[in-house]
């Protein structure tokens, strides 16, 4: 996400390459590009020009410092500072108390609200310990009610829906009153979009929250849609007062123009953030984080956490001993792809490592480099995936049929897994850096 967005700033940021010390002429060409950057990314001119004002002040109070920091580097620190503050600053949290809390979801139509709605569920009941009740508010789209009642069957939760009732008021009360005899502790409304403002729609979604007063409002904005999410931010705020925004399809071509300047226009944190149809994948969002993701500096914290999430300790000291008998088997690794898929997807999870998001922007990376392997060693038997000794020609002839793969892709995936185990077997024997280098894979050139 925000690839264009992080070329044009370090594009910026490089103009300053080859300076020793930041002056006033570098700093206002430097500033220009940055600017230009953003206005480019739909940021709103008037809130890109105070930005980039700020940069520029704090930047000329540094001018006569001498350092051993390279400029540019500074002017990144001096950016990254800014940007975080202008996505505001810390994490804001939501509020679910209450007997039942109650969560409003409001938002244009194609925005991903239902899929949100999903999402957020599963997240609270995962996270937070909620037994939460989701609720159909959405009585105009063709099969809304169906397809939250897919995602509520697909992620384990109650669902509230009244097929003949086209009141949305009313079934939101009587959701509430059905949370409450049924140990529900929070209620998720998802309610009807159109796909412009309209006076029926805004009408309608004040009466809902008038009449069941939420805990928690949240406004769902597709973030590929710029400065037009802003406005319609701003329209929604003033009509239903929401507490949060949750940006959406954040794995798309997201320009980065919602997530630097709908904080500072509505005056209402970013709460969460979305990417994908996978139910979990949702995050809350971190400004800081952010922030170091568009300066191509990647999400670590994010990443360990995710891996966390994922981590098995038992598990752990089970491969742990394979893996220091050099007894890693095709079932070891299928389970570790496995917990990888997990995380979420692998275009993502590249862009939280540091630099790796430049690397790989020209490189299509899926989920269906794993239904590749899967398909190999799915093709073995048994016997073969916990003694990869045995697979000679003719086996590997066997499962290339079986796999629907040429036998050049089994013999190469056999070949990369026996270097990755023995790789990690020198490792856990501590054999030093320079041996496990030496035993890296070469990537296959395409």
């Amino acid at each position: 996400m925000f690839e264009s967005l992080s070329e044009k700033l370090d594009y910026a940021f490089k103009s300053l390459k080859g300076d020793t010390r930041l002056t006033e002429l570098n700093i206002a060409n430097s500033v220009k590009e940055i600017r230009r950057a953003l206005v480019a990314a739909d940021v709103n001119y008037k809130i890109a020009k105070e930005f980039t004002d700020k940069i520029k002040d704090k930047a000329l109070g540094k001018e006569n410092v001498l350092s051993a920091v390279k400029p540019g580097d500074v002017m990144v620190k001096i950016v990254l500072d800014e940007m975080v503050e202008l996505m505001g600053g810390q994490a804001a949290g939501i509020n679910i108390k209450g007997n039942p809390g109650i969560i409003l979801i409001s938002g244009l139509q194609g925005s991903g609200k239902t899929t949100f709605t999903g999402k957020l569920a599963k997240f609270l009941s995962e996270k937070k310990s909620k037994k939460p009740l989701l609720v159909a508010c959405d009585v105009y789209r063709p099969a809304a009610v169906d397809q939250l009642s897919v995602l509520a069957e697909q992620i384990g939760v109650a669902i509230y829906k009244e097929v003949e009732n086209k009141n949305p008021v009313s079934i939101a009360q009587n959701a509430i009153q059905y949370a409450k005899s049924h140990s529900h502790d929070l209620v998720i409304i998802d309610t009807a979009g159109r796909t412009a403002v309209d006076e029926d729609m805004m009408t309608e979604i004040e009466n809902i929250k008038n009449a069941i007063q939420p805990t928690e409002t949240l406004f769902v904005v597709d973030s590929m849609t710029g400065q037009d999410a802003v406005n319609t931010a701003m329209v929604f705020n003033e009509r239903i007062n929401f507490d949060g925004v949750v940006l959406t399809k954040l794995d798309g071509d997201t320009r980065g123009g919602a997530a630097l300047s709908i904080k500072y226009a509505v005056g209402k944190p970013i709460k969460f953030i979305s990417s994908g149809e996978k139910m979990d994948t949702l995050d809350v969002f971190y400004p800081e984080r952010m922030a170091q993701r568009i300066l191509g500096m990647g999400d670590i914290v994010s990443l360990v956490e995710k891996a966390q999430e994922q981590f098995d300790e038992k598990e752990a000291e089970r491969l742990e001993k394979k893996i220091k008998k050099n007894k890693f088997d095709f079932n070891d690794f299928l389970g570790q792809m496995n917990q990888i898929k997990k995380m979420g997807d692998l275009k993502s999870l590249m862009g939280m490592i540091p630099g790796m998001a430049k690397l790989t922007k020209d490189i299509n990376i899926d989920d269906k480099a794993f239904s590749r392997i899967e398909a190999i060693i799915h093709s073995m038997t048994p016997k073969e995936r916990a003694n990869p000794e045995l697979l000679n020609m003719n086996r590997k002839k066997r499962i290339a049929l079986g796999s629907g793969k040429n036998i050049h892709e089994v013999n190469m995936f056999i070949k990369q897994f026996d270097q990755m185990k023995n790789m990690m077997h020198m490792m856990s024997k501590g054999k030093g850096m320079d041996k496990l280098m030496g035993g890296m894979p070469k990537m296959p050139r395409r």
